[in-house]
């Protein structure tokens, strides 16, 4: 079936220009609602890609309450942004296991606030995929439902913006929407990504994707729709102030988790609505967010950060003589492209593949190959860089259940490998290449425990952590996403960070 392809000129024309806001505008205004209640934004992060476009805060792959303690105190302390993600790695696990993760890490993170005896108060962040691909509602829901459990808070709202300028993911007249090269737009439905073997779906129009996923316990009608008339509502005055007063009026009905979609196109909408919304919950509307990556950077008014250059990767530790590692697991188009651009320009990489076949072979069978694998890794990291991708051939089935726990295994032996390679002979970098993949490679490959995300490694893409704790202490990892980025990103981060490149 052939796509549906427009023009993004002409979808804008018939909404007004954007209103100019500067960052700091935001983040003065959230600094005015907070000076007498500190509040501290905590985003549970499906996968760790979700950190890409934002810069300086604190990333948990662990979630007790004495690591809550460590972030509230992290914030404080370096007077950081008020925001912290929680890896969840909810997308990798079925919808109750979601579901139950949540529940705890929503726990968890308010019984440490409580502790933290400065009235400290938390809003809570579903962050997901831009292209829709996850647990909704069941994420926001449970979210919602533990709040109102352990404090007796109701929601009101449940504020949704897939929106990902950056790369390419725009939300206009309530339609999400992927951008390609000269402005093209195509409904995200007619993509691949809505044929996700776990996550699929059929709808663009982000109110029927509402009912959609709901099962029509939110009817399309009942959906709130912040279009860009309302976003931009200040644009003729250059006014944010009105475009803020729009938002929040347009809100005001919201009551028991009602679904409010929201219309981003450039980093000035989603300050405008940021602004909207602290001016909704001034007035006293209790609101979660189901969001793409940029979502947060925008809500607590963080400029966007430029790339980080070679020297900043490595800044204030000492690089390993030893080669870098990329790990590719995700098998999305723009990955597997990017990986044939990386492989056929680095030449002195050393290429090994894992065969997902073997590692379904048993687990007598998958564990000595595994072994093998981690010997050619250590061997090759003494002479540069190593490539390890899964083999492209992506075995699915009709289950998703299934379809999961084929992912799971592989996921499981790419960390095996990393794991027992960090402790054996500590790459220079790390690449993990993938939702999933880098999910697990960061919480169990590399043991991190805490982390500070330092910036992107490509304007507003692919984000850089580094480990404050565990054996890959000082290692920069790199979490890039499967889905971002042009055919030459993946070689373009991996030659800023090589020395044999």
């Amino acid at each position: 079936m052939e796509c549906t392809v427009i023009l993004e000129a002409d979808v804008l024309a018939a909404f007004p220009a954007e209103v100019r806001i500067p960052a700091q505008l935001v983040a003065d205004a959230v600094a005015a609602s907070t000076a007498s209640s500190p509040r501290v934004l905590v985003v549970l992060d499906d996968d760790p890609t979700g950190t890409q476009s934002v810069a300086d805060l604190a990333v948990l792959t662990s979630w007790n309450v004495e690591d809550f303690a460590w972030a509230f105190t992290h914030i404080r302390e370096n007077q950081t942004k008020p925001a912290v993600y929680v890896l969840t790695n909810t997308r990798s696990l079925d919808p109750a296991e979601a579901a139950a993760r949540n529940q705890e890490i929503v726990r968890n993170a308010l019984a440490a606030a409580a502790a933290s005896g400065d009235g400290l108060r938390l809003g809570f962040v579903s962050r997901s995929d831009s292209t829709l691909r996850g647990h909704y509602p069941v994420e926001p829901d449970t979210i919602a439902e533990t709040v109102a459990a352990e404090t007796g808070e109701k929601t009101d709202g449940v504020v949704i913006v897939p929106a990902f300028p950056d790369a390419g993911r725009v939300t206009i007249g309530g339609v999400h929407y992927m951008r390609a090269d000269g402005g093209k737009l195509t409904p995200v439905a007619e993509t691949e990504f809505a044929k996700d073997a776990s996550f699929g779906f059929t709808n663009s129009e982000m109110a029927k994707y509402v009912e959609e996923k709901s099962q029509g316990r939110f009817p399309a009608s009942s959906v709130i729709v912040l279009d860009l008339d309302i976003i931009r509502a200040g644009a003729s005055a250059q006014d944010p102030a009105i475009s803020a007063k729009a938002i929040a009026d347009a809100i005001e009905p919201a009551t028991n988790s009602t679904p409010i979609v929201a219309d981003i196109v450039t980093e000035n909408d989603f300050r405008a609505l940021a602004l909207g919304l602290e001016e909704a919950e001034r007035r006293g509307k209790k609101l979660l967010y189901r969001v793409g990556p940029p979502f947060v950077r925008g809500r607590i008014g963080q400029e966007i950060r430029a790339a980080l250059t070679a020297e900043e990767a490595f800044a204030g530790n000492t690089p390993s003589t030893a080669g870098g590692l990329i790990v590719v697991g995700s098998h999305v188009g723009v990955t597997t492209r990017q990986l044939n651009d990386l492989t056929s320009q680095h030449s002195s990489a050393r290429i090994i593949e894992i065969d997902v076949e073997k590692l379904l072979a048993g687990e007598a069978e998958a564990d000595a190959y595994i072994g093998t694998i981690v010997s050619d890794v250590v061997n090759a990291l003494h002479q540069g860089d190593v490539i390890v991708h899964t083999s492209r051939l992506l075995i699915k089935t009709d289950d998703a259940a299934a379809s999961l726990k084929i992912a799971r295994t592989v996921s499981a032996a790419v960390v095996a490998v990393v794991n027992r390679t960090l402790k054996t002979f500590p790459p220079r970098f790390v690449i993990a290449k993938g939702g999933i993949t880098s999910s697990d490679v960061a919480a169990h490959g590399l043991e991190i425990r805490h982390g500070i995300v330092r910036g992107p490694m490509l304007p507003g893409i692919v984000s850089l952590w580094e480990p404050v704790d565990g054996p890959a202490k000082g290692i920069p990892y790199i979490v890039f996403a499967g889905n971002v980025g042009d055919d030459q990103s993946l070689t373009q981060v991996t030659r800023k960070l090589s020395t044999s490149f």
